[in-house]
């Protein structure tokens, strides 16, 4: 299940805003609130504000638990931009862009919890692996014919062995 909660037209600037949503992108709701609440960046506040309004969205309206939910996606769009203009020297004017975000959160439930987890929770059965001795070889079970199967193992070459002595060639080509 999904939860969607936005933030429209907050007056910090997307990069701004990213450095934040970079570090709390995929964790579980308690470690990014965790995360936020000691950030000492401007942006951090109203993530964190965004991200509690979506918590309250899955709780009041989803039924969901606090303790299940994770950041599935959470991103930054532009916003519209201000344009405004700062005095310069000898009249001149310079233009100033005060610009916007559009912040985004989609929060889910953790995979094996919730309602749905709970019906499909059958676990698999893994065949048996034997060894076979005299032939130095694994074998595996076939889960459908109960026969055994042989397991390719790869097989390293021998190393050669380096002698510490100098080629022939090195000795003979020094003169005196």
């Amino acid at each position: 299940m999904e939860v969607l909660a936005k933030l429209r037209f907050l007056k910090i600037s997307p990069p701004k805003v990213r450095l934040v949503i970079d570090i709390v992108r995929g964790l579980s709701v308690k470690d990014a609130e965790a995360q936020l609440q000691f950030m000492n960046k401007r942006a951090a506040l109203p993530v964190l504000k965004l991200i509690r309004s979506a918590v309250a969205n899955a709780e009041h309206n989803d039924k969901l638990k606090k303790e299940d939910l994770r950041i599935k996606r959470i991103m930054v769009d532009q916003g519209p931009t201000l344009h405004r203009w700062r005095p310069r020297a000898y009249g001149r004017a310079a233009p100033i862009q005060k610009r916007s975000s559009h912040v985004t959160v989609v929060l889910e439930n953790m995979p094996g919890t919730g309602p749905k987890a709970a019906k499909g929770n059958k676990e698999k059965v893994v065949p048996a692996v034997k060894t076979d001795s005299k032939a130095g070889t694994v074998k595996k079970a076939s889960p459908k014919s109960g026969k055994k199967q042989p397991i390719k193992q790869a097989v390293k070459p021998p190393v050669k062995k380096q002698s510490l002595a100098k080629p022939d060639s090195v000795k003979k080509s020094k003169k005196k």
